[in-house]
């Protein structure tokens, strides 16, 4: 190839990659506008690196292909990361308005409940074997507050905020534990899940996490149940 052909084919590589800048522009023109500005100066270094060649010793067209080729792939994969980034962001969006209508419901967790007057239900589970078991009640601190012997069964039970003596406690957030005896010997003590209410759904770090009334914070995955209040 003589040195007018290398030129004028690498001037009709420039010409086409001009062309495809005009229909990448019209195209993408709801990409970030820095995906723009670069395709513009990869043209322009294009051109320039046309003008200034030796005519003694011009670019292989072959060569523009390749770098045109080369930043073509670059640019697609900024725009397919851009598109995937957005899906992930209404996914999210679609999540969370989903979660919304858990607002107002009775979510069953291990997370500590809020106890303000109204009875909290909870679902003991013995163990296998059990013959005996008590539910042990803590408050904020951790401290035990209620010691008292249930019915060794997996029903739901009504928390009424008493000790076992009767006493009322004050209000506030308690956690519920379960204690499994066989022949008066400990077997082992569980959380016992109790029911609260869902005051709020949001997503933190891309994960969508319950607020209940006690303010304990939770993600959804956590959640083992769900009810209409009062149910």
């Amino acid at each position: 190839m003589d040195v007018a052909q290398t030129t004028a084919a690498a001037q009709t590589s420039a010409a086409s990659a001009a062309s495809s800048a005009s229909s990448a522009s019209s195209v993408n023109s709801d990409a970030k506008p820095g995906i723009s500005s670069d395709f513009e100066t990869f043209l322009q270094m294009l051109s320039t690196q046309l003008k200034n060649q030796d005519p003694l010793n011009p670019v292989e067209s072959a060569d523009f292909a390749v770098q045109l080729a080369t930043f073509s792939s670059v640019e697609q994969q900024v725009l397919t990361n851009n598109l995937l980034q957005g899906l992930a962001g209404q996914f999210a969006s679609s999540g969370m308005s989903d979660l919304a209508n858990w607002v107002g419901m009775d979510a069953r967790s291990a997370a500590p409940a809020s106890y303000s007057g109204s009875p909290i239900s909870i679902a003991p589970a013995p163990q296998a074997g059990a013959d005996e078991t008590r539910l042990i009640v803590r408050n904020a601190n951790g401290t035990i507050v209620s010691s008292a012997p249930i019915p060794v069964s997996d029903d739901q039970l009504e928390w009424d905020g008493r000790t076992a003596s009767g006493a009322a406690l004050p209000h506030g957030t308690y956690t519920f534990e379960l204690e499994n005896y066989a022949n008066g010997a400990l077997l082992g003590t569980d959380v016992v899940e109790s029911y609260s209410r869902v005051s709020e759904a949001r997503i933190v770090d891309g994960q969508t996490m319950l607020v209940t009334t006690s303010g304990t914070m939770l993600p959804s995955s956590e959640i083992s149940g769900l009810r209409q209040p009062g149910a």
